[in-house]
């Protein structure tokens, strides 16, 4: 009997200890709306409308306004705006009008008479080919400061190209000119014009990819994925076609029927051969930040939405949840690091928009292809609950190593310590095949962490970065100025470059 009491009071103690643990439910709440009758409200694309309206696309070709989403769920009233469209994947509000983005066309919706319908439709641009094969969604951004909107259009399938211009992101100029702009492109789940006019999208594992990525679009360039390459002759402007990448990259070992080792990090090498290759921004790690990114929210709340202006955040449609994103530019490349953010969203995230008082509209489905949230369909809004939780605020790569902010003033000697930290360095192969295990795995050693004299940051010295790498980095020994353990201990860093010393 005193052996049960004993285990019992460890468990009380233990499950005590758990519950004072941060939850990322005292930092972020989830509101969950109920959704129009009659309808499944398969959420793809959000848009801020005047007076504090929302307009929402829905895979189902539908779009609804939404009053009061601001506010308490039972305020939220719906009108059907739109319907008979193909897969809304993308929303711009301008000078009166909704330009949406569906699978075959960009097109203007405008309610004439104000009865709250759309009833003027006109085609703007549908130069782009639709072969009628269930992989070819087309998203599509806001505008850009030129007025232009960044489509970017999935392969017919995983591999291939069918239709004209399918494995490419084009612009749709305001007259209704579409011009190619990037090739490369395999599945698209998102595409934004972030605050400073670069635009990135996310694409997903796959072919050539061996997680999902945050791409940047540098007009010119190519992303990755041949697939789509056969429609060089009708882009003139693009210039010469990009050289295939080698499609047998092989997973650490021997090549067969060849005796010298394999070499995963074709993704480094072929940079160096194939001159428009954009290297992903960040990889998304697959299993454990997400299997199949989504859309893509910059935070311009000026604090309105926590301690992360500026900052991206990228949903999953198969975890249900949203990541955060931090981005430098290193050598001219665009590099950065995910970190988790918040998980147990309803259903499977396609959509999102933030609203200037921070509040992050999110919906989406599982159809087709399966969601841990469990829900078919969400709207749901994720709100700053006003206290900060001690995380990672930025990581940026020094030349033997990286430096870490915090939100909030470290324990100096916790975050002194090396044995705080831990890491590990792997990579993808880039490689035809679908998708892929890490590989090349190495454990780097952290031989020195700095304080900074304000305890806000920490320089951590690593005995060697391997470029091209994703260098996973834990902080689970890091405590705050107040005992605090992090909320994410974890952080995926990129490292495509590392700085010059």
């Amino acid at each position: 009997m005193k052996s049960l009491r004993i285990l019992s009071t460890l468990l009380l103690a233990t499950a005590t200890l758990r519950a004072a643990d941060p939850q990322e439910s005292d930092y972020y709440k989830i509101t969950t709306f109920d959704t129009p009758p009659g309808t499944a409200l398969e959420v793809s694309s959000i848009e801020l409308l005047p007076d504090g309206k929302l307009a929402i696309g829905t895979r189902r070709g539908e779009i609804w306004t939404a009053s009061n989403a601001d506010s308490e769920p039972a305020n939220v009233k719906y009108q059907l705006f739109a319907s008979g469209q193909h897969e809304v994947m993308g929303l711009a509000w301008k000078d009166q009008t909704l330009t949406i983005t569906n699978r075959y066309e960009v097109a203007r919706l405008t309610d004439t008479n104000g009865d709250g319908r759309a009833d003027k439709f006109e085609t703007v641009c549908d130069k782009w080919g639709v072969s009628g094969d269930y992989h070819e969604y087309s998203f599509g951004s806001r505008f850009d400061k030129d007025g232009d909107i960044w489509v970017v259009l999935c392969l017919t399938g995983s591999f291939n190209s069918s239709a004209p211009f399918r494995g490419w992101c084009v612009r749709v100029k305001p007259d209704g000119t579409m011009v190619p702009t990037c090739s490369g492109v395999r599945s698209p789940g998102g595409i934004v014009v972030n605050y400073d006019n670069e635009v990135y999208y996310t694409d997903n594992q796959g072919p050539w990819h061996g997680a999902c990525t945050l791409q940047h679009l540098v007009p010119g360039s190519f992303q990755g994925h041949p697939g789509g390459n056969v429609w060089y002759d009708k882009a003139p402007n693009m210039g010469p076609r990009p050289i295939d990448p080698i499609p047998e990259a092989f997973q650490g070992g021997k090549k067969k029927g060849e005796g010298k080792p394999a070499d995963p990090d074709r993704m480094v090498l072929e940079r160096q051969r194939i001159k428009q290759l954009v290297p992903p921004v960040v990889y998304m790690v697959h299993g454990k930040i997400g299997n199949s990114s989504s859309f893509i929210v910059p935070d311009l709340s000026g604090g309105k939405f926590g301690p992360f202006s500026r900052q991206l955040f990228i949903a999953d449609q198969s975890h249900s949840n949203i990541s955060r994103v931090f981005i430098e530019e290193v050598n001219g490349i665009k590099q950065g690091v995910v970190f988790p953010f918040r998980k147990g969203f309803r259903s499977g995230l396609i959509g999102g928009r933030m609203n200037e008082k921070g509040q992050l509209f999110a919906g989406g489905s599982d159809r087709g292809w399966g969601a841990k949230g469990g829900q078919p369909f969400s709207f749901e809004r994720l709100d700053w609950t006003g206290k900060v939780p001690f995380e990672v605020h930025e990581m940026r790569a020094k030349p033997d190593g990286f430096e870490l902010t915090f939100t909030e003033p470290v324990d100096e000697k916790t975050a002194a310590n090396p044995a705080s930290y831990s890491a590990r360095q792997f990579t993808y192969a880039y490689r035809a095949e679908y998708g892929g295990d890490e590989v090349d795995e190495k454990i780097p050693k952290i031989t020195k962490a700095t304080v900074s004299a304000d305890k806000k940051s920490v320089r951590l010295t690593f005995d060697k970065l391997v470029q091209g790498d994703i260098h996973e980095v834990h902080f689970d020994g890091v405590r705050s100025a107040d005992g605090k353990p992090m909320l994410h201990p974890i952080g995926y860093y990129t490292l495509n470059e590392i700085p010059a010393k």
